[in-house]
């Protein structure tokens, strides 16, 4: 795309003819077109019906990847598009600052209010277009100052000097350095409505105000031509190949911003174009710069989480194996080192036979409390029919463990039975 002359490209943005034409079908694209983002490195660019009907071509596969290439969408404000920019922007330089009904007309999509309150706080009013090349006082007085100057360069610097319809003189779009001019420049033929103009003593009034107003109307068309001039010059556009491998040390999404953006570089001066496009890559590295931020960060709190859960449950399970272990050692330590009980004198022991001495002595239980329980607990099992051990453990209000050895001895004797 940017293989087309300079002027070209900066200035007919709008003309179809700038643009490489289909590849399909050889037409000249108009928006909305279709740009492959897997073929290159020039440009892969298919019309509607060319993609619609799934067009190859070489290495280019109909499910490659795809860009929408259009200018429908807001730049400066909401509601004004990049194209009607662009329009506005051409309106002006065609019909001047100021002629806002003109401006209108041309634009056909816009009122009269509506271009000049636009054009005025965005790009008079605006501080990010403090600079702009459309301002016509900094114009004039830049022209005054610089209109027949040549490029500045050192002494020691040879500036190029491409020979005549040379590839480097193409890519330079016939702009002769030395000199600051084009081979061909811009309204290239302006000086032929002058050449039979001659101002005599005679002239009528209103023959010598019209000559006087064609020599003005030279006048703009020459400022216009300084002006564009400028433009190829303050942004390092005069050896385009130069520019084009200085463009492909960006990232591939700054070189996609250039690309999008580039039309609008003829309202700001180069830094003011440069730092936009840094800026907005700089926007777009913020973003997934944060986005991998937030990654890693849930990423280490969901880790320290885990963490924090698997300690957790390793103290649940070494307090438990403690008190497990401790009960344990405390029962084993009771059972080895106490002796059994002594029952002679006791009340109540003359009730009780053989065995119920031995389960009392045992467990060191009073033969009175013993036969309390005892009774307790075959009144329940009467009473249920049967009896389970966590029904005797809520009967009997002792240790669990003396609790079974009863419960245990009296089902074994068969004094009641299990539920």
């Amino acid at each position: 795309q940017f293989r087309m002359t300079t002027f070209s490209f900066l200035f007919l943005i709008n003309d179809p003819f700038d643009k490489p034409p289909c590849r399909g079908c050889s037409s000249y694209l108009v928006e909305p077109y279709i740009k492959c983002a897997e073929c290159g490195p020039s440009p892969f660019l298919l019309c509607l019906q060319c993609f619609t009907r799934g067009y190859e071509y070489k290495n280019h596969q109909s499910d490659h990847k795809y860009e929408i290439m259009t200018s429908d969408f807001p730049v400066l404000e909401p509601g004004w598009t990049a194209q009607e920019e662009m329009a506005l922007l051409e309106a002006v330089m065609d019909c001047g600052f100021g002629n806002w009904q003109d401006v209108a007309y041309q634009m056909r999509t816009k009122t009269k209010e509506e271009c000049e309150g636009h054009y005025m706080k965005n790009f008079i009013n605006n501080p990010l277009f403090s600079s702009t090349l459309l301002s016509l006082r900094q114009m004039e007085d830049h022209l005054s100052r610089t209109a027949d100057t040549a490029i500045p360069f050192k002494p020691t610097d040879d500036p190029p000097r491409p020979s005549f319809d040379s590839q480097l003189s193409r890519d330079m779009a016939g702009y002769m350095p030395a000199r600051a001019d084009f081979m061909e420049e811009f309204d290239n033929y302006a000086e032929w409505d002058l050449k039979d103009i001659d101002f005599v003593d005679d002239d009528s009034d209103i023959l010598h105000a019209l000559k006087v107003a064609v020599v003005d109307i030279y006048h703009s068309r020459l400022e216009e031509r300084q002006r564009r001039k400028k433009i190829i010059r303050d942004h390092g556009l005069i050896n385009l190949r130069k520019f084009q491998i200085l463009e492909r040390h960006y990232p591939k999404e700054v070189q996609d911003l250039y690309d999008v953006m580039r039309r609008f570089a003829r309202v700001v001066g180069p830094i003011e174009h440069d730092k936009f496009i840094e800026s907005h890559a700089c926007a777009k590295v913020y973003e997934r710069v944060k986005r991998i931020r937030e990654d890693e960060r849930k990423k280490r709190n969901m880790l320290c989480d885990i963490l924090q859960y698997i300690h957790d449950a390793q103290l649940f399970i070494n307090a438990t194996v403690l008190a497990l272990y401790t009960t344990t050692y405390y029962n084993t330590s009771l059972q080895r080192s106490a002796p059994p009980l002594n029952l002679t004198g006791l009340p109540g022991t003359e009730k009780l036979n053989e065995r119920e001495k031995e389960l009392c002595q045992v467990v060191r239980l009073v033969p009175g409390a013993y036969l309390e329980y005892k009774q307790a607990l075959l009144n329940e099992c009467r009473r249920q029919g049967g009896l389970r051990l966590a029904q005797a453990r809520s009967l009997i209000k002792i240790d669990v463990n003396k609790t079974r050895k009863i419960y245990d001895f009296l089902i074994k004797e068969g004094y009641i039975n299990k539920a």
